[in-house]
């Protein structure tokens, strides 16, 4: 982990979050190229590239501005599926606070107030061997367990909306089945990657799958749902700053993806997802636009120079 900090220690204090570890790719995608306006690599979007424009905003000695100060946190496990001993908690918990924090997540400058929790869930499922070339003498496992993801999609939790998300989303991550090609499989693993609306709650979930039949669950990952609303002084503030500069809507959205923000708004710190534009982050074209790397690093400037403790600041609002 990496952590800095620069400024007025009696200021208002700003985090500046994200993480650099990335999920697996293919080795050609960690050899970065430019493309028109396209920076594309893994982990150009998710969140490399804004973490640079994070560091640059951080204060240099002799630039301060008067009641601020700038905390920057850098972690290596957002990507990881631990629930505990995380890294940003850890920062947390060990002094890295402020009165507002920003994660540079990939959001396409909106201002993501609202994040879906993440329950991921082992589901293991039996069923009965037989010889490969009498299936019908056996129960194959795999098959009655993509079955039940099938009928996981469709349980009444799924087809839930609330204000700012249009359902859940669900997706089958891994599977495991099968030992030999020529026997029906009596066992079958998924990973089952649930991101859970901020109303909703995990219990609930697991309850309802249980009811699909017999079945072995257990958690994988679980991360609460963020949901701090729009009602805040910061985030006017920082949607103001990012309007100047952006074209379109900037307006606070809720986030498919979870994130570590979520270590902030535990302990009581108000934060939000905030990044520059790109897209295909965990896909094989994940790209970030370079001039959009310049624009959100006025952004942070002049969200951070506006955030200065003094009258009418939002320390004082």
């Amino acid at each position: 982990m990496i952590r800095a900090e620069s400024g007025d220690a009696g200021g208002t204090t700003v985090v500046l979050h994200g993480h650099i570890d990335v999920v697996p790719a293919e080795e050609s995608q960690f050899e970065p190229r430019v493309e028109g306006d396209r920076l594309i690599g893994r982990g150009a979007y998710d969140m490399k590239a804004a973490l640079a424009a994070m560091m640059l905003a951080v204060p240099v000695p002799g630039a301060e501005t008067p009641g601020l100060r700038v905390r920057l946190g850098i972690v290596s496990d957002e990507e990881s599926e631990e629930s505990a001993n995380r890294g940003s908690d850890y920062l947390v918990e060990s002094g890295l606070t402020g009165d507002f924090a920003i994660t540079g997540e990939p959001t396409d400058f909106h201002v993501g107030v609202a994040a879906k929790g993440v329950l991921g869930l082992r589901i293991g499922v039996g069923g009965r061997s037989a010889h490969g070339s009498t299936p019908w003498l056996g129960n194959n496992a795999i098959l009655r367990a993509v079955e039940m993801f099938r009928a996981i999609e469709s349980l009444p939790f799924a087809k839930e909306s609330s204000e700012l998300f249009d359902r859940p989303s669900i997706s089958l991550g891994r599977i495991w089945g099968g030992d030999a090609l020529n026997k029906v499989p009596d066992y079958c693993a998924i990973d089952v990657d649930i991101r859970f609306l901020p109303d909703q709650r995990p219990e609930r979930i697991r309850e309802q799958i249980r009811g699909l039949g017999p079945a072995r669950m257990e958690d994988i990952i679980v991360l609460p749902a963020i949901d701090p609303g729009t009602d805040s002084p910061w985030v006017r503030r920082l949607v103001e700053a990012a309007g100047r500069h952006h074209e379109g809507p900037t307006v606070s959205v809720g986030r498919d993806g979870a994130s570590d923000a979520v270590s902030f708004i535990r302990a009581g710190i108000p934060a939000v997802e905030f990044g520059p534009t790109g897209a295909g982050h965990h896909g094989p074209d994940e790209w970030v636009s370079v001039s959009s790397l310049e624009t959100y690093h006025r952004t942070l400037k002049e969200f951070l120079a506006a955030s200065a403790k003094s009258t009418g600041g939002p320390c004082d609002e």
